[in-house]
């Protein structure tokens, strides 16, 4: 007769007959039968798939997704780049240029600070900004504030001056009828939020000046 003994016990033990004193230490593991697949979902926990999905199907798309695992950003990792597209700007004034385009950082509160530091942090871990160097001239500066979205905070530039000298650029954006008709005899449909989409996005070394932010950290 064997039994485990787990009531009023710190460790686990297996007994042999009713004698309480013949105890064997019972080690316990634990056992996943889909250690693979519970892997990748760390990696990729942000992920939510239908629930009509098997794991099979999960676990395929999962590693199609490992195969381009340079594609996903996770944490301060460094952020990918659309190619071929850099944003250039143009403006409709010359150097030297209106003062309302040098303007001074906001005043912030202690709590504000925090989060333009972490979020300023971020950013240069992963490559999104750099500092400006000592030397280098310095005609336009956006300064930078905190708003708040569905309980978290978001670094953004002040950019409404900028935007009265800049010339438009009127870009023909896709209807979204039209892209919902291209998916129509789709067999799986993904939707993939990118992490920081409007950094990802790349800026012309003639366009880079004019972009320049400011706070009580510096540019």
């Amino acid at each position: 007769m064997y039994g485990i003994d787990i009531y009023n016990s710190k460790n686990r033990h297996i007994t042999i007959g009713t004698n309480k004193e013949k105890k064997f230490s019972l080690d316990i593991y634990q056992v996943s039968t889909h250690e693979p697949l519970k892997e990748l979902l760390n990696k990729f926990r942000a992920g939510q798939f239908s629930t009509t999905l098997t794991n099979k199907k999960k676990t395929k798309f999962i590693e199609n997704a490992e195969k381009d695992r340079p594609a996903f950003a996770i944490g301060e990792e460094p952020l990918g780049k659309i190619k071929g597209h850099d944003i250039e700007l143009y403006l409709d004034v010359e150097i030297p240029y209106p003062p309302m385009l040098r303007r001074p950082p906001y005043p912030a509160s202690p709590e504000t600070r925090k989060k333009i530091e972490k979020h300023i942090n971020e950013l240069l871990n992963m490559d999104v900004i750099q500092k400006i160097g000592q030397n280098e001239i310095v005609e336009i500066t956006t300064p930078v504030l905190i708003t708040w979205h569905d309980g978290k905070s978001r670094l953004c530039g002040d950019l409404r001056a900028l935007n009265n000298y800049t010339k438009a650029d009127r870009y023909p954006i896709p209807r979204i009828p039209h892209s919902l008709d291209k998916l129509a005899k789709a067999k799986y449909i993904t939707k993939m939020d990118c992490m920081k989409g409007f950094d990802q996005n790349g800026v012309k070394p003639n366009s880079m000046k004019l972009l320049i932010i400011i706070c009580h950290m510096g540019i």
